[in-house]
């Protein structure tokens, strides 16, 4: 069993900088994926980003590709998303995903086999 808990989110303008931190329950933290989904009103959940559980892997979404990272500390049983050049379309609500499978790219192009998702936290960013 594992809770993801978000934190870091924020109204922001465009242009600045945050970083999101996802903190985990249970001593097997280290042994899961870890990747950020995110989900714009009207709009489906659309992957973010993904690392390994040894963070020698990472994948990103295009629309993010050089201007977020991910990273983890496992001994802290926590994974961040630091969110750089910060646009309006990235306002969203950003989720927390722990899962079983070993290769980042399969978190993104199938987040049905995500084994457990944070409550989220709301990210908006004005022009």
């Amino acid at each position: 069993q594992v809770q993801l808990v978000e934190s870091g989110g924020g109204l922001v303008q465009a242009g600045v900088s945050l970083r999101l931190s996802c903190a985990a329950s249970g001593r097997t933290f280290s042994t899961y994926t870890m990747g950020w989904f995110r989900q714009a009103p009207g709009k489906e959940r659309e992957f973010v980003a993904a690392i390994s559980w040894s963070a020698d892997s990472t994948y990103y979404a295009d629309s993010v590709k050089g201007r977020f990272t991910i990273s983890r500390d496992n001994a802290k049983n926590t994974v961040y998303l630091q969110m750089n050049s910060l646009k309006p379309e990235d306002t969203a609500v950003y989720y927390c995903a722990a899962d079983t499978r070993r290769r980042p790219t399969i978190v993104a192009t199938s987040p049905e086999g995500v084994a457990y998702w944070g409550q989220g936290t709301q990210v908006t960013v004005s022009s």
